[in-house]
């Protein structure tokens, strides 16, 4: 621990030598350079200085840092006027987070707009964003045509998000190819395997990817788990592992088919616990749950 602390220490000393020595410079590059060490480790007053810095010298990539510095600090309006500074003066690679801080801001259509001149520029994580945020808007059918476009041009990524939307929407087992490739690039795309092999009578199959997916710490996997568990295995000890490991993960759905579990096993005040903190997370089954939890 002590060798670390040392190392932390010198680092910090040669970020602060460079920060004193760069306080009259008009050597933009080295602002930048500097500013992103500084950020990396979390030092974002600091870097901010320098990105301001380096913009004053009329350097884009520097505008382009300092939205980046706002947005850590959660200044988003800063942070959205400088990328757009970037932006006019060249620097493609802003529209995505500019996109990203308008939704911050509540401007979905200025997202959209954003995320589409990502598109239009080869960034295929706007084109993505552009398409998560339409879905989240009930635009369906154009979420899925960006994504397959997106899959179309080559994105790995975009044809696993479109094959689970599409497997979603049809639950079409002709989907397992594409949800096979997809599953290293979309955890999604494993849970929704799963689902397919089920559907399909391979159950060991199914359980195997889902504790793929558990053992790579994904997310998704958790709650499908405890229900194969449950469901297909009667394993109630190893479904209440995954429902709980799943709220460790964050998965606030986790905890309605917890409580579902406690409850049939007679642990009212364990489940009504469960109910609960799912519908305080905004799950409205749980709260179905809780609600006729409490009138029996």
């Amino acid at each position: 621990m002590q060798v670390r602390a040392d190392i932390i220490g010198a680092m910090t000393e040669d970020l602060d030598a460079r920060l004193w020595r760069l306080q009259a410079s008009e050597d933009a590059d080295e602002l930048i350079d500097l500013g992103c060490d500084l950020a990396d480790v979390g030092r974002q007053t600091d870097a901010e200085w320098c990105f301001r810095r380096a913009a004053a010298l009329g350097d884009a990539t520097g505008y382009y840092d300092l939205g980046n510095s706002l947005a850590a600090q959660q200044r988003w309006a800063e942070a959205a006027h400088a990328y757009e500074v970037a932006l006019a003066g060249g620097e493609p690679d802003a529209w995505r987070n500019l996109g990203l801080v308008l939704e911050q801001l509540g401007d979905l259509a200025g997202a959209m707009a954003a995320y589409r001149g990502a598109a239009e520029v080869g960034d295929t994580e706007g084109g993505l964003q552009l398409a998560f945020l339409l879905r989240e808007q009930g635009e369906r059918e154009e979420a899925l045509e960006v994504a397959e476009q997106l899959a179309a041009a080559g994105d790995e990524e975009a044809d696993a998000v479109a094959a689970c939307w599409r497997w979603c929407a049809t639950l079409d087992p002709a989907l397992e190819p594409r949800l096979r490739a997809g599953a290293a690039h979309f955890p999604a795309a494993r849970a929704d395997l799963a689902a397919l092999l089920l559907q399909t009578g391979r159950e060991e199959e199914a359980r195997a990817v889902l504790e793929r997916g558990a053992k790579l710490g994904e997310q998704v996997a958790w709650l499908p788990l405890g229900n194969l568990y449950r469901e297909q295995l009667g394993d109630d000890e190893a479904a209440e592992e995954a429902y709980r490991a799943g709220i460790q993960a964050g998965d606030v759905y986790c905890h309605h088919n917890l409580g579902v579990l406690l409850a049939d096993r007679g642990d009212l005040t364990g489940a009504a616990e469960e109910f609960e903190r799912g519908a305080e997370a905004g799950d409205q089954l749980a709260a179905a749950a809780l609600r006729l939890l409490q009138e029996s």
